[in-house]
């Protein structure tokens, strides 16, 4: 029975992913920052563990307590929505140190295991904004294409040892709490500099007036394609309107 780590399910897309692959017979050790009950079924095959992605001694003790891992996804990360002009720096490198040097000290972790083994998959949650220029997300778009990079050369470092590294990109989702976790409870109007206040009205307006949206589903079952992937591929868009995008790339 094969055993995957999931960071960030305590909603979302983490904890479809975790669902999805506990349904289909997995061990699934499901990662929160904070974790709560209820959130994820009582299981044999689930475990519920703290983890920081941002604290180097919380990711030793999960990994260290983990035993055998056939995947890592890094899922954790948190959202950003403002005029960059108007984002503090202090926002900005805790956006990074989550999104970007998270991921990274998580793959961290578990390479070690893989490469020893022979064998391993490391699936890095990005997003689509990576795909379409997207406006208020200049900061969120820049964690994100890191680790479109770092995915992209990890893979390349992994592939004689037998271990894989893919990168899924979702859309947007209305039904996850992106764009209030984004705003910390302030409007939009208190995240952006006046100047820009009529213009980032009309962006917020096309956004959430798209015809296309992703559902967590649509994550959770990308997730388990890039994980079961052999051909290579390695960004795999997930929901309709990251589809949309890739293909119009």
């Amino acid at each position: 029975m094969k055993t995957i780590l999931i960071t960030g399910t305590s909603s979302g897309y983490g904890r479809e992913t975790a669902l999805h692959f506990h349904s289909q017979g997995w061990n699934v050790i499901a990662t929160m920052r904070t974790p709560r009950t209820g959130v994820l079924p009582e299981s044999d095959r689930l475990r519920v563990v703290e983890l920081d992605v941002t604290r180097a001694e919380s990711i030793a003790a999960v990994f260290g307590a983990a035993g055998p891992i056939d995947v890592l996804v890094n899922n954790a990360g948190v959202p950003s929505i403002g005029v960059f002009e108007g984002t503090p720096m202090d926002r900005v490198r805790d956006v990074f140190e989550t999104n970007t040097f998270g991921v990274m000290a998580t793959t961290q972790a578990v390479l070690p295991r893989f490469r020893e083994r022979g064998s391993g998959v490391v699936v890095n949650v990005t997003s689509s904004v990576v795909l379409g220029h997207m406006p208020l997300s200049a900061v969120y778009k820049a964690s994100k294409m890191a680790i479109e990079g770092f995915t992209a050369s990890l893979a390349l470092e992994l592939a004689p040892f037998g271990v894989r590294a893919k990168a899924v990109e979702p859309g947007a989702c209305l039904t996850t709490n992106f764009a209030a976790s984004a705003m910390h409870g302030a409007s939009l109007e208190e995240l952006v500099p006046a100047a820009y206040a009529s213009w980032a009205q009309k962006a917020m307006g096309d956004f959430t007036g798209q015809d296309l949206f992703t559902k967590e589903s649509d994550v959770a079952e990308t997730v388990w394609r890039a994980v079961h992937d052999t051909t290579g591929q390695l960004r795999f868009p997930a929901g309709p309107d990251a589809v949309q995008l890739a293909q119009a790339k």
